[in-house]
């Protein structure tokens, strides 16, 4: 990915950050020209108020550029949405942004993850036994080390890539309960925004039959593949333009409340007669509208709530 970095003084620095998302930038931000010279200064108000200003006297504004967009082309686009001089768009540069910097940062911080007693996740960048290996010697034996070691444990080890799920997240959490407790054995399965494969993995590992993993995200459907090799489990990671028809005993899906909403009919359409349809990434506020979403299809209920979110789940007549 690429930056766009343009020179402006402080009275256009707001419009013009405007008018760069307006225009198509992912996303926007100001920083001091002067930084890390005799001429910086702090910007910021007292405790619990706004700055009296919300830019330096020079600044960069920095736009994030999707993938194969024309920076000049968006950049005027944005200073002719914003009635601003096209000289602002004369001195600008670019610069790369690898894309996995802020991703790797983020994933450093998440150690192993207890999900129950008996299921953790294990990001690949902490170093385990092989977890199909049988424990050796005297200190597997007595139990001592860390607790996903334990021979009956289920380990996920987990690398994300540029995709959602690491396993931290409370939504994740429900979905995993969820699988764990509930899930018939065998139970053919559609995972509906697979991100990183955290629940269709541990899906197989928990004795799901016949897995589908699906992502609008060509990096998260090949995150999937990937973790599931790692994992020596079989899926089949895809677009959705790439799922086959057929219905599936367990639909899963973990996303957003208004996405759950909008793929009510064809999410639905996915599970077979007594099958079962789980879904998270809900707020409990918004429990009982994305339930009236599905009631013309299924009964949703709450099934297990953490952290002001929730699990749904129905089971189709």
């Amino acid at each position: 990915m690429r930056e766009l970095v343009l020179h402006c003084r402080e009275a256009q620095a707001e419009a013009l950050s405007d008018a760069l998302l307006e225009a198509g930038a992912l996303s926007v931000s100001v920083e001091d020209a002067d930084e890390g010279t005799a001429d910086e200064r702090p910007l910021f108000g007292e405790p619990g108020t706004e700055p009296d200003v919300q830019a330096w006297d020079r600044n960069h504004v920095v736009a994030l550029l999707p993938d194969g967009v024309d920076p000049a082309q968006l950049l005027v686009a944005a200073l002719d949405y914003a009635g601003l001089d096209s000289s602002l768009g004369q001195d600008w540069s670019l610069r790369d942004v690898p894309d996995a910097d802020w991703v790797r940062l983020t994933q450093s911080q998440f150690g192993p993850i207890e999900i129950s007693e008996k299921l953790w996740i294990i990001p690949s960048w902490h170093k385990v036994a092989d977890p199909h290996a049988a424990p050796e010697g005297e200190h597997a034996q007595s139990g001592a080390g860390p607790a996903y070691m334990a021979p009956d444990v289920v380990r996920i080890e987990l690398d994300p890539g540029l995709a959602f799920g690491t396993g931290s997240h409370p939504t994740t959490h429900l979905c995993l309960a969820w699988l764990e407790a509930d899930m018939p054995a065998g139970a053919t399965l559609l995972d509906y925004g697979c991100g990183s494969g955290i629940l269709a993995i541990p899906a197989r590992k928990l004795g799901a039959g016949a897995t589908l993993a699906v992502d609008i995200d060509p990096q998260a459907v090949q995150s999937a593949a990937d973790n599931a090799a790692a994992n020596r489990v079989e899926l089949s990671a895809m677009l959705p333009d790439g799922l086959p028809e057929g219905s599936f005993e367990v639909v899963v899906a973990n996303i957003l409340s208004n996405p759950l909403k909008v793929l009510a009919p064809m999410l639905a359409g996915r599970v077979a007669p007594g099958g079962h349809l789980v879904l998270s990434g809900v707020l409990e506020r918004q429990a009982e509208e994305v339930a009236a979403a599905y009631a013309p299809w299924i009964s949703m209920s709450v099934w297990r709530a953490r952290e002001g979110w929730v699990c749904l789940h129905g089971r189709r007549v």
